[in-house]
């Protein structure tokens, strides 16, 4: 059977999973697209699928057909011959030696792109604040294309953290725009690098619990990077051997 209306009750529990509030109250998240559905199903994750009447388009999960009128009304993609899914959220822990800690950022795209070159440069997991923009956003979700369901990440509190790193023997750096150590220098085995919000930096009181800063050295005439540029070039420079 096609669902043909808004008001059916699996499309209205969809819609309702592009809210935050209600994706943490049902622990699910959706995907959009060939490409994210499909990574969500090789990680185990995907629980329904939503496709368009007389899509070939299968996956070994609960699937409903939805008309082409009705999908268009789901998804601002262009491309409408796509597919939505419903996954479960992850879980993980903090594991390995090379950690990326986000303060505070807000910017979906931002988000997405940090994730890409998180994975892209070998860092063993991502630590969110729980006041940074929700990983489970369909923006951030699109922007890391595909790699959320490839690297480590987890939602903490970046001043107890902070402290269990340090007992762990981590060298923890914040970023800085212009004050701190080079990137370059930073050689540390077990490291912990932390970036700021993309107007105001690493806070203060985060900042202060670091045992140094860290910058990119720039041209004079520029003021500061994008944060998720400036994130992809420290992520590089901490991977060369």
């Amino acid at each position: 059977m096609v669902i043909d209306s808004i008001n059916n009750q699996k499309i209205k529990y969809l819609n309702k999973l592009k809210d935050k509030k209600y994706r943490e109250e049902e622990d699910k998240f959706i995907v959009e697209g060939y490409h994210l559905v499909e990574e969500a199903y090789k990680k185990g994750i995907l629980t329904t699928l939503f496709k368009q009447e007389n899509d070939s388009f299968s996956l070994d999960v609960e699937t409903y057909e939805v008309s082409s009128n009705i999908f268009s009304k789901l998804t601002d993609l262009n491309n409408s011959h796509q597919v939505i899914g419903i996954c479960k959220k992850i879980y993980n822990e903090i594991v390995g030696d090379r950690l990326l800690l986000l303060d505070n950022i807000q910017d979906p795209g931002n988000l997405g792109t940090i994730i890409r070159s998180s994975k892209a440069f070998n860092v063993d997991t991502i630590v969110l604040s729980n006041d940074t923009v929700d990983i489970y956003n369909l923006k951030v979700l699109r922007a890391t294309g595909g790699n959320i369901f490839h690297i480590n990440f987890v939602y903490r509190d970046l001043k107890e953290t902070i402290v269990e790193l340090k007992k762990s023997e981590f060298k923890v750096y914040a970023t800085d725009v212009k004050e701190g150590l080079d990137v370059v220098g930073v050689k540390d085995k077990k490291v912990a690098v932390i970036v700021g919000n993309e107007g105001n930096g690493v806070k203060p009181e985060i900042k202060n619990m670091c045992d140094n800063s860290i910058h990119i050295k720039t041209n004079s005439d520029v003021e500061s990077l994008n944060v998720a540029m400036a994130t992809t070039i420290i992520l590089y420079e901490l991977d060369k051997e």
